[in-house]
């Protein structure tokens, strides 16, 4: 069964670059949401999520994290259990 990862992004914010690279890297496919110009997205977003800042990685409608979060699980070997099996 595939996984449905979905990540909100801003256009020009460098761990959103740097997540959608690893996210690439690893063959993850991802849609990607830009809510750049839509600030009362990134307010609910974070009644959700309790994070405030981007990006936001969802697997299958489950909070994951952010940049930092995601590299971490690649780091220690997690990642493709998450977004891959």
């Amino acid at each position: 069964m595939k996984k449905e990862v979905v990540i909100y992004t801003f256009d020009t914010c460098p761990y959103c670059i740097r997540a959608k690279r690893l996210l690439n890297n690893k063959g993850v496919d991802f849609k990607e949401i830009d809510i750049t110009n839509e600030r009362e997205r990134l307010k609910e977003l974070k009644k959700k999520t309790n994070c405030s800042t981007v990006p936001q990685v969802f697997v299958n409608n489950k909070f994951i994290g952010g940049c930092d979060d995601i590299v971490n699980l690649h780091r220690n070997g997690e990642f493709d259990t998450i977004f891959l099996k």
